[in-house]
């Protein structure tokens, strides 16, 4: 044992000197095969998964309906309570959880992506002497190297830079991110450092430069929380646990305890929300893991039960990815209202936030515009003045609602721990509530000792420290060679599948289409802008997912990197699972439906689509009102006072350009706002004003029209796929 933790120590320790010397890449690889001399403790006593594969959802609900009773039944399918159901199975307790949507629908899916510690919540333990916030953070940097190392295809070191702009603060903030390192001790990802002004431009160069002193960088961790939460509940599953998603719980079953005469609560009623069939699930212990939801459930087991859980909305943004590097992260530590803002790079696309507000508690939260547009000023203060941040460029927005512990001294939900609390009601509900993404293992450990404890479950320790996740234990940095090599796909594509899948990526390429072209040889994109292709809805299936809006959203992440790319790829989506799952047409199209109502409330096209109304003011100069009037004019050939599909047909085949019908629609419609087929010279002249002041960008018949008219002289083809950029 003092081996064990000795070979731990010393390979942790050297990392930040040895990723220095080999680079982050390398480094991963490095570690990652280091590591595994440390975590064997944990490991060597997990037998190996019961299932090849998970089993079929049909499968999973049989045993839900056929098994007499459980050890454990957990509520609730985001990252703490597939953290439980994962944590228990692997102690041999008999498992099963179910979730009323689908596996990370809610919070766990709509979170700022990053495995941290919180260097805020250190510095309130330090202002505050706070030796739990203190405690918190330790757990959660021991929490995000564990995490960093079980899933690596899933999660990677990522940079991120706190410019400074008054030279009293670089001592001030270096001194608080050293402390982070020195509390993360061996746990240390990579040694902070500071950054000169000139040396920050160069990594950052979209940062304002102006009364710039330098900057200081630490490291985090980041991953695709989604694809994270999937990858625990499919692990899961594997190891032998009887996991449901679309199962409802309608109420909770209790019993007599024969010793106490007391109630107890022994299961619950649930009901499958995609057939309507309900059935009882029997459990010696029940675990209540449902996030925002937390009072719901524990007010099935006692009517008077206080409620413990505060819900705070969290909005982000997602900007095309030249917003920011691509591996170098931003943190604004003092926002104009005291929040902290994160700006960074991932999965090609800039993410910014969070907000921090009280919110009600609703399955279905929506973005606000107020919380988009402070998030816009905020990174408008700290970007170049080169740069124009336009609203028009926010691709996709979302709402998270985060369950935090009540303070009832707290003021506010700013000044609120993350840490969690397990609670045990006098009918023997276990409830885990609050903490945050990075420390759902050791909450989900601590959860499942409570239960073993009350319950007199016979289980041992917890196992799930250096247990790898569904895709993480073969997985490698050249892993997407091979599928390159094997399969014929495109690099960018193999290398998505690698960073998605791990080592289950082979099976994906297995099913993809092949193409017809030369290159690549397999692997149909679902839209050309992402690397998503066909084979992973049919895959995607195969991990439960059950609706189109699981698969634009959890199993691919369409819906939170591009809404109108999501929506584009819908229709093949829906095509693709029907024909999987014998849909017929009437499901097909409630599916379409259902799907397009979640982008535009739960995604941000509502408020995107709202920056161009038929009511929208035109602020235009009179000269460029006058310029914007000829160039309308230019394919208005007949003088009718309106553009139709056929005058922008003609204007593209003088210059030798052909389109199809339905993409000329689309291109029209996006500006028609009134809906009457046509685009007239105001509707033209609002567009041109929406798009000066950066509420539009990326119209694709304001950038046609303008490149025909400077191309009809020289006949020069012109580009017409979709475009982050404006006019």
């Amino acid at each position: 044992m003092a081996f064990k933790k000795a070979v731990k120590g010393t390979i942790l320790a050297g990392g930040g000197a040895l990723a220095t010397i080999l680079g982050l890449s390398q480094f991963a690889h490095y570690r990652r095969k280091q590591m595994s001399l440390a975590y064997v403790q944990a490991a060597e006593y997990v037998s190996e998964p019961v299932n090849k594969d998970p089993p079929s959802r049909e499968a999973q609900i049989l045993t839900l309906k056929n098994t007499s009773e459980f050890d454990v039944l957990v509520i609730g399918g985001g990252a703490t309570g597939c953290g439980c159901a994962l944590d228990a199975v692997t102690r041999g307790l008999k498992t099963a959880l179910v979730e009323r949507d689908d596996f990370s629908s809610g919070t766990s899916s709509r979170s700022t992506k990053l495995i941290h510690g919180g260097v805020r919540y250190l510095q309130k333990a330090i202002m505050k002497f706070d030796v739990e916030q203190y405690r918190m953070v330790k757990e959660a940097l021991h929490e995000r190297a564990n995490l960093l190392e079980i899933a690596p295809h899933l999660s990677a070191p990522l940079p991120i830079m706190l410019p400074v702009y008054k030279w009293w603060q670089l001592p001030y903030y270096w001194v608080g991110i050293k402390l982070y390192d020195l509390v993360a001790g061996s746990n240390c990802l990579k040694s902070s450092y500071i950054l000169s002004k000139s040396r920050a431009l160069e990594h950052f160069p979209m940062l304002q430069k102006d009364r710039l002193v330098g900057a200081i960088v630490y490291y985090d961790g980041q991953h695709n929380d989604a694809r994270m939460n999937l990858a625990i509940a499919l692990t899961a599953a594997r190891y032998g646990a009887a996991t449901a998603n679309y199962m409802e719980v309608l109420s909770l079953l209790k019993k007599k305890d024969p010793k106490t005469g007391k109630e107890r609560v022994s299961g619950a009623r649930c009901r499958d929300v995609l057939t309507g069939q309900e059935f009882d699930v029997r459990a010696k212990c029940v675990i209540n893991a449902t996030g925002p939801f937390t009072d719901a459930v524990r007010q099935m087991d006692d009517k008077e039960a206080a409620t413990i859980c505060q819900p705070s909305a969290g909005v982000h943004i997602v900007m095309p990815g030249y917003y920011s590097p691509e591996s170098m992260g931003l943190l604004d530590p003092a926002t104009s209202d005291g929040r902290v803002i994160f700006f960074l790079p991932w999965q090609k696309m800039t993410i910014a936030g969070t907000t921090d507000t009280p919110t009600d508690i609703t399955h279905h939260p929506i973005p606000s515009e107020e919380d988009i547009n402070f998030i816009l000023n905020e990174v408008r203060n700290y970007l170049s003045h080169d740069v124009e941040v336009r609203r028009g460029d926010v691709l996709a927005a979302w709402s998270g609602i985060r369950p935090l512990v009540t303070d009832p001294k707290s003021a506010n939900t700013q000044s609120i721990s993350r840490n969690h609390v397990v609670d045990i009601s006098e009918s023997g509900l276990i409830t885990i509530a609050g903490g945050k993404w990075t420390t759902y293992r050791s909450m989900a450990e601590d959860t499942i000792n409570a239960a073993v404890k009350a319950h007199n479950l016979k289980a041992g320790p917890s196992r799930t420290v250096g247990l790898f996740l569904q895709g993480g234990r073969d997985w490698s940095p050249t892993l997407y060679i091979r599928l390159v090599q094997d399969y014929g796909l495109e690099s960018e594509v193999a290398q998505h599948l690698a960073s998605t899948y791990g080592d289950k990526a082979f099976e994906v390429a297995k099913m993809a289409s092949v193409t017809g072209k030369r290159w690549p040889i397999v692997g149909v994109r679902l839209v050309s802008e992402f690397p998503y292709i066909e084979a992973e809805v049919k895959y995607g299936i195969k991990e439960y997912a059950c609706t189109a809006v699981d698969m634009i959203s959890r199993r691919t992440r369409l819906a939170f990197l591009n809404v109108q790319a999501a929506e584009e790829a819908l229709p093949r989506i829906v095509e693709l699972m029907g024909r999987e799952l014998n849909w017929n047409e009437s499901k097909k199209q409630e599916e379409l439906e259902t799907a397009k109502k979640f982008l535009y409330y739960e995604m941000g096209y509502k408020s995107r689509s709202e920056q161009l109304t038929d009511n929208s003011e035109i602020s235009l100069l009179p000269s460029d009102i006058d310029r914007y009037k000829k160039r309308f004019h230019k394919f208005d050939t007949d003088q009718k006072g309106f553009i139709t599909t056929v005058d922008v047909q003609r204007a593209l085949e003088s210059i030798n350009i052909q389109m199809d019908e339905n993409t000329l629609h689309e291109i029209l419609n996006e500006v028609d706002l009134n809906k009457n087929g046509q685009v007239e010279l105001n509707e033209f002249l609002q567009l041109m004003s929406a798009i000066q002041k950066g509420r539009v960008s990326g119209s694709r018949l304001a950038i046609l029209l303008k490149t025909a008219e400077e191309n009809l002289e020289r006949r020069v083809p012109i580009p017409v796929d979709r475009s982050c950029g404006g006019l």
